[in-house]
């Protein structure tokens, strides 16, 4: 444990989860936030006219929510990974190919991060958005970070996150999962069959450094109906994998 941790500031952990539960809200009256935090809500308020004093927060009546201000803070550091800026063209090229959504994530954390998303012209709406933070066991686009991370990294993100289920097709054994991220380092690609959301299919590659170490995955997500056979899935397996190499040798050579 870090010192850090030995020595929490509490204000500002008060402060966090506040941010947190509104993140999660989207948008709520002072009441229900202090409810859900189980604090009293002279001290939310308090907390909540700070974060309006320095425009991280805007009340809209009687509710209160994140401002744009995050999203500024989001931008600036997104453009600063190199992972972004060379995936973008990449995977919009993608999602305009095959007319799908197309993810593009890296891992922070033992949890994947959503850093851009493509939609192509006859593409599915998911509930992600810029910086949702999702599990590594459960989509496409986790296992292929999940799956060509060390093994002691494996071990230790399964350990503290678990294989919680996100629908009855998720992987919760931890042997079954071992078994499936051996097949994904081996063929270099992962898939998912409805293990986070309902009806839906996808496939993913990771992106690497030229050392080898996994920097994130780039999928393509679909109705579970369109890719319902093993050329359809093939087809869509290659052009993820293409897409991921152009951004690997972008990555390498800019």
């Amino acid at each position: 444990m870090n010192d850090g941790a030995r020595h929490p500031v509490k204000a500002l952990e008060t402060t966090m989860e506040i941010v947190e539960t509104l993140t999660e809200l989207r948008s709520a009256p002072l009441r229900e936030i202090a409810a859900v935090l189980e604090m009293n809500k002279s001290t939310v308020h308090n907390h909540l006219s700070t974060l309006r004093e320095h425009e991280y927060v805007v009340k809209e009546g009687e509710s209160y929510r994140l401002s744009l201000r995050f999203l500024t803070v989001g931008g600036i550091l997104r453009n600063e990974i190199d992972l972004y800026e060379a995936a973008k063209p990449k995977v919009d090229d993608l999602a305009d190919e095959t007319g799908e959504l197309v993810t593009l994530a890296t891992h922070e954390r033992g949890l994947g991060v959503v850093l851009y998303r493509a939609k192509g012209g006859n593409s599915v709406e998911l509930n992600t958005h810029i910086g949702t933070q999702l599990p590594l066991h459960n989509s496409a686009l986790g296992k292929a970070i999940l799956g060509h991370l060390p093994d002691e990294r494996i071990e230790a993100i399964i350990d503290h996150r678990g294989l919680p289920p996100g629908t009855p097709n998720t992987i919760t054994d931890e042997g079954r999962m071992h078994e499936e991220l051996e097949r994904i380092a081996e063929q270099g690609w992962a898939y998912d069959d409805e293990e986070r959301w309902r009806g839906l299919r996808c496939v993913a590659a990771p992106i690497r450094t030229e050392d080898g170490a996994v920097e994130g995955a780039v999928s393509l997500s679909t109705p579970k109906s369109r890719l319902a056979n093993d050329d359809a899935r093939a087809e869509y397996v290659d052009a993820v994998k293409n897409t991921a190499n152009l951004v690997e040798l972008s990555i390498t050579y800019s």
